[in-house]
């Protein structure tokens, strides 16, 4: 009984997948014969079929071989619509923004033109690069956005791309405040002081402009944090022509820090800088 009952587990499994062997040999045929076909009304339909049925590589394939020759028909503007949007549902989203943007500039006031704008955005959104990476795609993702809330002011998807701005503008400060750490974490690793500057010169300006630019960033503190270490660290290794004036202002440095941030956990840090600074100003003043 035991050999029969694995017999007949193993005769269905062996069934079932040469249905599936089966099925898609005979799916793989007939795209194959609709997509040699000269019937591009026939392969606009399929591939809309294709699309509804979440086959997006193939309808995109479809698509983009009947896009000239639509040009001009009543068909034209959803094939390139359409076209974007398999794209973009396969991933593919640096193609699906230039589709999106292609349909934007030739059907400016097309029945897809608000939505297909608003794509070119998302799409450049969702290939944005992490933090540390160059931010060209992030900035262009933002424009592409700004354009898009320009254009339509009473737009359908106005609170999705405002939220994306946010997120898109999140991803900029990231990138800073990634440089501003990376300048600290290096410190006087190359260079110093007595040739001009080091790297927590270089940290001091990445944050100060980081808080210019994005003063409402919930990272705030952060950056004042870098801002304030990098400032006593600078005083440190400063020529002693220097040394006195860098030293008074990481002090004033940190009174600002423990004002803004009462609360904060780096007071204690805040605090035994302010006192190593009075250490030595006073040293001076003795000396003087």
């Amino acid at each position: 009984m035991l050999f029969l009952s694995v017999y007949m587990t193993m005769k269905k499994t062996i069934l079932a997948a040469l249905t599936g062997v089966l099925l898609f040999s005979s799916c793989a045929k007939e795209f194959n014969s609709i997509y040699k076909s000269a019937d591009y009304k026939y392969k606009y339909e399929y591939a809309k079929e294709c699309f509804a049925n979440g086959q997006y590589s193939r309808a995109s394939t479809i698509l983009q071989e009947i896009i000239v020759p639509l040009k001009g028909s009543v068909d034209a503007q959803e094939c390139l619509y359409m076209l974007g949007m398999a794209e973009y549902m396969n991933l593919d989203y640096e193609t699906a923004s230039e589709t999106f943007k292609k349909y934007v500039k030739s059907y400016p006031r097309g029945q897809f033109a608000e939505v297909a704008q608003f794509y070119v955005g998302q799409s450049l959104y969702m290939n944005t690069p992490e933090p540390r990476l160059d931010q060209s795609g992030t900035l262009a993702a933002i424009s592409a956005f700004q354009e898009y809330l320009d254009l339509y002011p009473d737009a359908r998807y106005k609170e999705q791309a405002q939220q994306q701005l946010f997120s898109l503008q999140d991803k900029l400060v990231d990138k800073e405040l990634y440089t501003a750490q990376l300048y600290y974490n290096l410190g006087s690793y190359f260079g110093n002081c007595t040739s001009g500057g080091n790297n927590y010169e270089a940290c001091i300006v990445t944050a100060q402009n980081a808080l210019k630019d994005y003063p409402y960033t919930k990272k705030r503190e952060q950056f004042a944090s870098l801002i304030m270490k990098s400032k006593f660290h600078l005083a440190e290794q400063s020529v002693e022509a220097k040394k006195l004036d860098r030293y008074q202002d990481a002090e004033d440095e940190c009174y600002g820090f423990i004002n803004e941030y009462p609360d904060s956990k780096q007071r204690r840090e805040a605090e035994n800088f302010i006192a190593k600074c009075k250490k030595f100003t006073s040293t001076i003043k003795d000396e003087n």
